[in-house]
């Protein structure tokens, strides 16, 4: 089967995206054939300011219901394949939106919210971001939120976490959790990026990981293609197995530098946490209407086609329908 042809066919679920949504990155995206994306609508954002982002989505998804469609289940993936749509997983990149209530949780379930992620970057009440100093782990109501996630069928994301919350996560969830957007540190340094210790740790508990191509954490940067992308996932397949790695391209299509200037302040407001340069993705995936790249480049890495299919969207299929329950 060629590329396109099984581009065609396949599922492909991108497990991280925070472009700025608009009908052309929906057009975009129904372009790259995308059947569903974990699509980010609360990062620093408490309580109101989530609120507003999933009104936003609601009316995002009337004024676009020709091209895209909510994700609740595993079973509205499937329908916005034979759709023909892209299915929207509304996702948190942080529990800041929950504060100090753990009721919100069922809350935001009800509102369609299917991954949080427990910490992004810093400290909050649940336990220690990547970029803290020092990393507590996950305090008493972050474990009380992470048993009341496994309870409701909402992923646990682990990709902005510090080690230590992240293996206290893994170790205290009782269904399985995702880093659902790194890479590993085995091929760049950097504290965004995993060590082959914890990409084990986290597939031997039964989790997934989906690897991202975010060109800071990339081993050629803004140099990178969609080759190097696929040489990335493949070294996390050649640790942990082809059935528990997916990908999330973490795409900020359209957004301009004053959003990057919020995401890499503490709070959107407060101290600079890392500095990335240009963001520039790799060439041949640069827009979302590029996914089709992606699949011929695992095909020119001589991948089978059942690992490219598992890869592309099957495996996330499998993680999400196991969490969710249907």
């Amino acid at each position: 089967m060629d590329a396109m042809t099984l581009h065609e066919d396949a599922l492909i679920v991108d497990g991280l995206v925070i472009s700025k949504w608009s009908r052309e990155v929906f057009e975009d995206m129904r372009a790259g054939g995308l059947t569903a994306a974990n699509c980010t609508c609360s990062v620093w954002e408490g309580t109101r300011g989530s609120l507003d982002n999933i009104a936003a989505w609601r009316r995002m998804f009337a004024d676009n219901d020709d091209l895209i469609l909510p994700v609740r289940s595993s079973d509205d993936i499937a329908r916005a394949k034979r759709a023909g749509k892209t299915g929207i997983i509304l996702g948190w990149q942080n529990t800041s939106g929950i504060e100090d209530r753990l009721d919100y949780l069922a809350l935001f379930k009800e509102l369609g919210v299917g991954i949080m992620q427990l910490t992004y970057n810093t400290q909050n009440l649940v336990g220690s971001g990547c970029y803290e100093s020092s990393d507590g782990g996950l305090s008493d109501f972050g474990r009380d939120v992470v048993a009341e996630m496994n309870r409701l069928g909402i992923l646990v994301d682990l990709s902005h976490v510090g080690p230590e919350t992240s293996d206290d996560a893994i170790r205290h969830s009782k269904q399985p959790v995702a880093y659902s957007h790194c890479l590993p540190s085995g091929l760049k340094e950097h504290q965004r990026n995993k060590s082959d210790e914890q990409l084990r740790f986290i597939a031997e508990r039964g989790g997934f990981i989906g690897v991202t191509m975010f060109p800071a954490f990339l081993r050629r940067g803004t140099d990178a293609t969609v080759a190097d992308y696929v040489e990335a996932i493949d070294y996390v397949i050649d640790l942990v197995g082809e059935d528990c790695v997916g990908f999330g391209t973490d795409f900020t299509q359209d957004h301009d530098a004053e959003f990057f200037r919020w995401l890499t302040h503490d709070k959107g407001i407060s101290r600079r946490l890392v500095q990335f340069g240009e963001i520039v993705n790799p060439e041949g995936l640069r827009r979302h209407g590029e996914y089709p790249n992606l699949t011929a480049a695992m095909l020119d890495a001589g991948w089978s086609e059942t690992k490219t299919r598992k890869v592309l969207g099957q495996n996330w299929l499998r993680l999400l329908k196991e969490v969710w329950g249907g």
